[in-house]
C-alpha cells in the first residue's frame, strides 16, 4: 500500500507500562490506543515467559523488552503474534534468538507479504530498526504453551480483525488476550477481516468466561469489552444495510451517520473502512477474503480530512 500524500502529526504518545492483572499475568498498555499504539501481554511463572505481541517502533519495542526483563530476566521463551499487523509484530526482532516467535500459519505468510509496508503510511514516525522477523513456529487451530504451571492456550478465531486472528487464553487466571478482535475505547477495525466473522469470534470468546480481558488497543477491562465491540459492529452492519438500500457508497453512508454512543471512540474515521468490509459481505464476499485495502483507506483519509494521526 503506498502512502497517501497528506502527512499527519508526528507527536509521540507516552511510553507503555507493564502491570500485573492476575498472579503471573501482566498487561503492557500503550495509551491512547490509537493507530500503532497497541497492547501486549506477558505470562511469566518460574522464570518462563510467554509474550503476547510486541510493538511498532524500535524504541517502543525496546521499552517493552525492558519492562518484560524486569519480570523475566533474559526475556521470554516465546513471543506470540496474534495477527500480522506491524504494530503487533515489528518488535519481534528485539526478542530473538532467545524467543521462538509463534503464530498462525496464515499470519506467517501474511507477515511476509506485508513486509514493513506499514511504515510507509506514516513517514514522520521514528520507526528505528524493525527488521522483519517471521514466526518460527506455526499452527492451524490451537496450540498450548506452558509457563510454569499455567497453560497458555492459543486459539485461532479468525477471520475477525484479519483473516487469521489468534487469541491467548490463560484459563487458570481467567485472563484473555484478544489481540485486535476486541477494542476498549477505540474504534474497531475490520477492513482486512470480517464483520460477521468478528461477531462469531466474540460469541466464542464470551463462552470462555474470562474475568479479565486485555484488548489489542485501549484500557484493560472485563467481558463488557466484548459487548461494546459487538455493539459497534452490529451498528456498522445496520449502517451498511441502510446505505445499500438507499444507493449510498460506504463514504457517503459514513458521512450521513450519526456516531451517537460511539462518538467518543478513538479513531472514528475507521467507520469508512469498516463499511467497505460490511458492504462487501452483504454483497457476497466471504469473510476474510481479499478486498481493495488501498481504495478503502484513501476514502477513510478523505472522510477524516487528512491522514489519521499516528503517535507511535
Amino acid at each position: 500500500m503506498s502512502a497517501p500524500s497528506v502527512h499527519a502529526s508526528a507527536s509521540v504518545a507516552p511510553p507503555g507500562t507493564l502491570r500485573e492483572v492476575a498472579p503471573g499475568v501482566h498487561a503492557f498498555v500503550q495509551p491512547d490506543g490509537g493507530w500503532c499504539l497497541n497492547n501486549a501481554g506477558l505470562i511469566a511463572v518460574e522464570g518462563i515467559g510467554v509474550l503476547v505481541d510486541t510493538a511498532a517502533t524500535e524504541a517502543r519495542a525496546r521499552r517493552l523488552r525492558e519492562e518484560v526483563e524486569r519480570v523475566v530476566p533474559g526475556g521470554p521463551a516465546y513471543v506470540v503474534n496474534t495477527h500480522f499487523h506491524g504494530d503487533h509484530t515489528f518488535g519481534n526482532g528485539q526478542f530473538v534468538p532467545r524467543a521462538v516467535i509463534v503464530a498462525h500459519e496464515g499470519t506467517r505468510s501474511d507477515t511476509a507479504e506485508a513486509g514493513l509496508g506499514l511504515r510507509g503510511l506514516w513517514p514522520g514516525v521514528d520507526w528505528g530498526d524493525t527488521p522483519l522477523t517471521l514466526p518460527g513456529l506455526t499452527f492451524r487451530d490451537a496450540l498450548t504453551l506452558h509457563a510454569g504451571d499455567l497453560r497458555v492456550e492459543l486459539l485461532h478465531v479468525g477471520p475477525a480483525h484479519t483473516a487469521n486472528d489468534v487469541v491467548v487464553w490463560v484459563p487458570e487466571r481467567s485472563v484473555l488476550f484478544t489481540g485486535d478482535v476486541v477494542w476498549s475505547g477505540v474504534t474497531p477495525f475490520v477492513l482486512m477481516g470480517s464483520v460477521t466473522g468478528s461477531l462469531r469470534a466474540l460469541e466464542r470468546l464470551r463462552g470462555l468466561g474470562a474475568r479479565t480481558v486485555v484488548p489489542g488497543h485501549g484500557p484493560v477491562g472485563g467481558p463488557e469489552l466484548l459487548d461494546a465491540t459487538e455493539a459497534y459492529l452490529r451498528w456498522v452492519q445496520l449502517l451498511a444495510e441502510e446505505g445499500l438500500r438507499d444507493g449510498l457508497g460506504p463514504l457517503a453512508a459514513a458521512e450521513r451517520a450519526e456516531l451517537g454512543a460511539f462518538a467518543d471512540l478513538v479513531d472514528s474515521e475507521r467507520l469508512v473502512a469498516n463499511l467497505h468490509r460490511a458492504y462487501a459481505e452483504l454483497e457476497g464476499l466471504s469473510p476474510g477474503a481479499r478486498i481493495d485495502v488501498l481504495a478503502s483507506f484513501q476514502e477513510m483519509v478523505a472522510f477524516h480530512g487528512g491522514l489519521p494521526a499516528c503517535h507511535a
